[in-house]
């Protein structure tokens, strides 16, 4: 299978990567000129590059144009930690993502799998299903809902299969350091003490690896429709942050040192059961993930 991949320098998008190479497909990634391939390490050679960006049209016409893919992943989109979920970044990324899927209808593309977001859903709901309502709280997850509708009904019209992916939380090597886990795990392997909320919310966490295989399973089993791509099994923060305390064996979580966001629900967690009725299933535990992720900061820390 020849896959056409975005995003491939990001945190899931590195790993999607090797899980499409592992998977013996033919993987060509649009890599942004500025980006650096140092999440690529040991895999960039096996990937047909493209440098450019996906806001220019003609440069995504002629990467489409030069190897016609079976499948497309796309994965880019706007994600600075801290800023992403109200940046007006958003529209932009909802623009390039909507010419790229007229890009790929036009190139007979037949399956295009783009990832979404839990925070689209009414998170008041309790356990998430995909035919659940909706109700997005920021600009991030309302340009995600956009597109995920948009590209069902451009599908349709086109013949070709359309998978939307709500990504729900996650974790694991090449993790930005100021998102929660690995900025906890860090200051616990240095010995010190990490200020955290009270840690009551309950979320749904899944190691990267495990996303990426998800997200490599809906391209290869010519899915369509919406997926959770989630655990399903809740668990609070504060079990989160004293499962990797123990796993680290050393430092600190000061609960409650940090008030909550200001959207910061009580309860996110997924069903999974249609993407599990694909054949996905998640390799790793809370605390073997959690093990897994730390011990390869643990080896690269300045990563």
């Amino acid at each position: 299978m020849n896959v056409f991949l975005t995003g491939a320098t990001g945190f899931v998008g590195c790993h999607v990567a090797r899980a499409l190479l592992s998977a013996g497909c033919a993987v060509t990634a649009l890599v942004r000129p500025s980006s650096s391939l140092a999440r690529l390490d040991g895999v960039a050679d096996r990937l047909a590059l493209v440098r450019g960006e996906l806001a220019d049209a003609a440069a995504v016409r002629s990467a489409l144009a030069a190897a016609p893919p079976d499948a497309c992943i796309h994965l880019a989109w706007y994600a600075e930690p801290g800023k992403y979920l109200r940046s007006p970044e958003n529209l932009p990324a909802l623009t390039a993502s909507l010419a790229l899927l007229t890009e790929l209808a036009r190139v007979g593309c037949r399956q295009v799998v783009m990832a979404g977001t839990c925070a689209e859903y009414d998170v008041s709901a309790g356990f998430l299903r995909e035919d659940g309502p909706t109700r997005p709280e920021t600009l991030y997850a309302a340009t995600k809902l956009a597109m995920g509708l948009i590209g069902q009904q451009v599908a349709a019209e086109n013949g070709f299969r359309f998978a939307w992916a709500r990504l729900f939380y996650l974790y694991g090597p090449y993790e930005d350091g100021r998102r929660m886990v690995p900025a906890l795990v860090r200051a616990l392997q240095r010995g010190e003490s990490f200020a955290a909320t009270k840690g009551e919310q309950v979320r749904d966490y899944l190691h990267v690896e495990d996303v990426a295989s998800a997200l490599a399973t809906l391209a290869r089993r010519d899915a369509t429709g919406v997926f959770n791509v989630a655990s399903g099994a809740p668990v609070t923060v504060r079990h989160l942050m004293e499962t990797a305390r123990a796993v680290v064996g050393g430092g600190a979580v000061d609960f409650g040192a940090v008030p909550y966001r200001a959207w910061e629900p009580p309860f996110i967690c997924g069903d999974s059961h249609r993407l599990r009725d694909l054949g996905w299933e998640p390799r790793y535990t809370l605390e073997e993930g959690l093990r897994h992720a730390a011990a390869w900061w643990r080896a690269r820390p300045a990563a």
